[in-house]
């Protein structure tokens, strides 16, 4: 990556520390003042409305128009296309739901690379779940590519690819976790623009690695759901109320997000998917495509990942009995037979 991003010890870093020292939603950093915001789904929705209200001026662009009518009508800029959005945005953010989407949405027709090798853009930053190596492709080829103008701050343009963990609830409340990949000193400049979205930002290392501690993270949430959910179904079939269990685990060794944050039976906690027929939260297809990207990057690397391996057949299977729009923590109703609290 020579001649990538910024000059060490330049004016830039200089810049990055300062903005980031000083930052509020009062004094936003013109270099970051115009972002362009893809993918309007329940996710990125909220995340550009949390931008727009910290202050930023924000342009959409979805591929449903009524995902984009619900920002028109509040006054929003609306695009037709990612590269329209990059032609008025100094910072571009995409929250896709998968590989294929981002690689279109970067390299399809009017998509952000479509413009030539000569950027708008100095900034690009991908928050949607894919796997390490497609972040690492669009990095090498945004590496490739220059500034249309001399910015001051920056000499290429760059990317990060930073996936978020929270959910949706997180996303709405600006809570999120960003899990950040790509050269260090465009993470920092990078860090008020992410924390206007979200609670915190974990650099991870060069390009991919954001990606790559995303799908780890995911398994993980994957292999704990179920779990918790096995455990809750066992005891009651041992005559044991799962509101029991819960203030049991909770204050002992088995506490979790999943059974103190994100509980999967019905009746035992409020505001969360289980409590609302497991709609509205991270669905069982995506956390398959998670867990289907997080077995191919092992298999990449020669790593066996048995409880991973069984926690994507799970949830496959649950895609296969209709509970694909479900949230994934239907696997205590829908897979281990769990009944609703009382």
């Amino acid at each position: 990556m020579a001649g990538f991003g910024w000059r060490v010890g330049s004016k830039v870093q200089r810049w990055c520390r300062s903005c980031f020292r000083g930052f509020s939603s009062a004094a936003i950093p013109s270099q970051l003042e115009n972002v362009g915001f893809i993918g309007l789904g329940n996710m990125g929705s909220h995340m550009a409305r949390n931008l727009i209200t910290a202050g930023y001026k924000v342009t959409v662009h979805d591929i449903n128009e009524n995902s984009m009518k619900k920002f028109s009508d509040d006054g929003i800029p609306t695009k037709q296309s990612p590269l329209e959005v990059s032609m008025s945005s100094d910072v571009v953010i995409t929250m896709l739901p998968s590989s294929s989407h981002v690689l279109e949405v970067y390299n399809g027709t009017n998509g952000l690379l479509g413009g030539g090798s000569h950027l708008g853009p100095w900034l690009y930053i991908d928050s949607s779940t894919v796997d390490p190596q497609t972040s690492r492709k669009i990095s090498t080829a945004i590496s490739r590519c220059h500034l249309k103008e001399n910015k001051g701050y920056a000499e290429n343009p760059m990317i990060l690819d930073a996936p978020v963990s929270g959910g949706v609830p997180a996303a709405e409340a600006a809570k999120l976790t960003f899990m950040v990949g790509g050269l260090e000193e465009a993470y920092l400049a990078a860090k008020p623009l992410l924390l206007s979205m979200g609670k915190r930002a974990i650099y991870c290392g060069g390009a991919g690695n954001g990606s790559a501690a995303k799908i780890c993270n995911n398994m993980a949430m994957a292999i704990s759901m179920l779990g918790v959910s096995e455990a809750f179904a066992l005891g009651q079939n041992l005559g044991i109320k799962a509101s029991t269990l819960t203030d049991i685990f909770n204050c002992s060794s088995a506490r979790c997000w999943s059974s103190d944050t994100y509980n999967p039976v019905p009746g035992v906690m409020e505001g969360v998917p289980s409590s609302r027929n497991y709609d509205g939260g991270f669905t069982s297809k995506l956390m398959a495509k998670d867990l289907d990207l997080a077995m191919a990057s092992a298999s990449g690397v020669g790593f066996k990942c048995p409880m991973g391996s069984e926690a994507l057949e799970i949830y496959r299977k649950l895609c296969g009995d209709g509970c694909e729009l479900k949230d994934f923590s239907c696997a205590f109703r829908h897979y281990y037979a769990g009944k609703d609290e009382e």
